[in-house]
């Protein structure tokens, strides 16, 4: 079976100003979920912009400096406490329209990376199943997102060095889960997610 590469055929066949959408983050136990927004400049594609899940850190960390200097791009975060109030799709989708509303120009269309649209968007979209792998816009919404994501979890992971977030970014890895046990729920949990919510109730009905 060949390859999925990425290309620019989606946003040259809609035309005007086309952003990519993707967000990271919906698995992990603790954290915000991040979206990122990105016009690309037709002229201007980085070399090698491909779904961030396939590539080393240190290639994303490279694509992300060359994105963010030739490209309009637009980062936004739901909350731990959007996600437990909302769940965690809603929360998603929030967090897209967000970067898509910061981003320098609106544009005149979205690419969303899913099989759903953002219900609150104000502009036309297409949703594209696999789409960090198919579309170059959301390729690179999706290195901005990670990258950017990744980041806020190393800086939690000074404050909660326990959890080993520099490590895993908020996964349910084994190690977190071991740590959740015995140092308990930070304020970066997501309460609605099951093993957070588990030790939640244990505590609640453990007696002296």
């Amino acid at each position: 079976m060949a390859r999925i590469v990425a290309n620019h055929a989606y946003e040259a066949a809609i035309g005007g100003i086309v952003a990519g959408v993707d967000e990271v983050g919906r698995g992990p136990l603790a954290g915000p979920v991040t979206a990122a927004a990105v016009i690309l400049d037709g002229a201007r594609i980085p070399q090698g912009l491909a779904d961030s899940k396939t590539l080393t850190a240190a290639r994303r960390q490279a694509l992300f400096v060359a994105i963010i200097e030739c490209a309009e791009v637009s980062v936004a975060h739901a909350s731990v406490q959007e996600i437990d109030d909302l769940n965690i799709l809603r929360a998603s989708h929030l967090a897209m329209e967000r970067a898509i509303a910061g981003l320098p120009r609106a544009p005149d269309h979205a690419l969303i990376d899913g099989n759903l649209i953002p219900k609150g968007l104000t502009i036309s979209a297409t949703a594209i199943v696999k789409g960090d792998a198919k579309s170059l816009s959301i390729a690179a919404a999706s290195i901005i997102a990670k990258v950017t994501r990744d980041g806020l979890m190393v800086d939690l992971a000074q404050q909660f060095p326990a959890y080993g977030w520099d490590q895993n970014a908020g996964y349910p890895t084994a190690a977190h889960l071991k740590a959740l046990q015995i140092h308990g729920v930070t304020p970066w949990h997501r309460r609605s997610f099951k093993p957070v919510h588990n030790i939640l109730y244990q505590e609640h009905f453990i007696t002296p």
